[in-house]
């Protein structure tokens, strides 16, 4: 199909920490969001970033020319709001760009001190007149997730038909949440966690009940139905690739990934696949081929195998994960760490802490500075046992090794070997 090169897309990426936010930013990333503190939607994981680290952030997504978002998504209490005043004024002053909000206290005082609005899925936009209502704080607006494509084509065109603008004068953008973990909640909003462990979801502190085996039994005689599938309320991973192209003829301008709990691996693949899936449709070079290809590629990281297209398709949500674990093709097992870096010859040190290492093996290396790179072993050296360095096949846990990478690292990166996981 041919392409719009006029319609730039934004993909948006998730950085739960400096590993992972490395990563997306080499990975193409045009924005980035992350969280700071508790008032997120990941409050309770280590995905988030500390207050001292908002200007590092804002610096570094900079200094690879993209945008930086805070995630202030939650409800916000009466007895949080002097907390949430003084984040919104230190990201404004670290360079943040924008802040990802829902609650109306969040949404009123960014505009206060300058801050761009972006509203959250958790607004549960759903119809134009929410549209021209948030249009006066917000530049992007985030649609509720249950709406069907045609609906979202819809609120696109009334945007561009009425030049419905924000705050910045811009016209009003549209994004769409576009890969990663769904949940049975409307527009993320459930009260399941708290009604089962008093941890509400709507706080960021989700114990995901939803993705636990369940039966159902009668509470009289004790007969138990027998299921399909015992995982009956967690839905597989949204994948909207092979319908890329449609979500993009629809008007929608910004893509967004979600993960702020994944590894930099896991950010690197999606933005990197995603990136790809855009520059194609951009290039008139997309088809049904070239998509079924990029999704064979997010497969090897972590999924609870996909649902293409997802409600935008006008599906009932009816595809159940399954299992409790990942169904990625590929596992990922620590090898060991970067002892040294030699810039010039550009040759890593690794010690082998787990496991040995044979050429033809493909290992990946994560770090804070590093990010993210996937490398298959070409050629390998180590000392023998009179000193001497020499080129070998194979290398046994303990040894030593010489690689020669295509980018730098750095001295205590990780290392982790990637096989073929069976049966995913």
């Amino acid at each position: 199909m041919r392409g719009n090169k006029n319609h730039k897309v934004e993909i948006m990426a998730p950085a739960g920490s400096f590993e992972s936010l490395a990563a997306a930013l080499r990975a193409g990333a045009d924005s980035i969001y992350f969280g700071v503190g508790k008032l997120n939607m990941r409050a309770h994981a280590a995905a988030n970033f500390l207050p001292q680290d908002l200007r590092k952030v804002a610096r570094l997504c900079h200094s690879c020319g993209a945008r930086a978002y805070l995630t202030c998504n939650v409800v916000v209490y009466d007895e949080e709001l002097e907390e949430m005043r003084q984040l919104l004024t230190a990201a404004k002053e670290a360079g943040v760009d924008a802040v990802i909000a829902a609650d109306m206290a969040v949404v009123r005082y960014a505009r206060e001190v300058g801050l761009e609005v972006h509203i959250s899925v958790q607004a549960n936009v759903s119809n134009m007149e929410a549209v021209r209502h948030y249009a006066q704080y917000a530049d992007v607006i985030v649609p509720a997730r249950e709406l069907r494509l045609e609906q979202v084509r819809g609120i696109v065109d009334t945007v561009r038909k009425e030049n419905i603008c924000g705050p910045s004068g811009k016209q009003l953008r549209v994004e769409l949440f576009a890969h990663g973990a769904l949940c049975i909640a409307i527009s993320g909003k459930c009260g399941m966690s708290l009604a089962a462990h008093n941890h509400s979801a709507n706080r960021g502190d989700c114990y995901q009940p939803c993705r636990r085996r369940y039966r159902v039994a009668d509470a009289e005689t004790g007969f138990e139905f027998e299921l399909d599938n015992e995982y009956v309320m967690s839905p597989r991973d949204l994948c909207t690739i092979r319908v890329l192209d449609r979500i993009l003829d629809a008007g929608v301008g910004v893509l967004k990934l979600e993960g702020r709990g994944r590894s930099a691996a896991y950010v690197a693949t999606v933005t990197s696949t995603y990136r790809e899936a855009v520059r194609l449709y951009e290039s008139g070079d997309w088809d049904a081929r070239e998509a079924e290809a990029l999704e064979q590629n997010l497969r090897r990281i972590f999924n609870r195998d996909f649902w293409q297209g997802g409600y935008y398709l006008g599906e009932k949500c009816g595809e159940w994960a399954g299992a409790a674990g990942s169904h990625s093709t590929e596992k990922r097992d620590h090898l060991g760490r970067v002892r040294k870096y030699y810039l010039h010859p550009g040759v890593a040190e690794i010690k082998l802490e787990a496991d040995g290492l044979k050429v033809g093996d493909t290992i990946e290396i994560t770090g804070v500075t590093t990010g993210f790179l996937r490398y298959e072993v070409r050629a390998m050296r180590r000392d023998d046992e009179q000193g001497v360095t020499r080129d070998v096949h194979v290398a046994q846990k303990g040894d030593t090794v010489l690689l020669a990478l295509p980018k730098k690292v750095r001295r205590g990166d990780r290392v982790a070997k990637v096989t073929e996981r069976k049966n995913p």
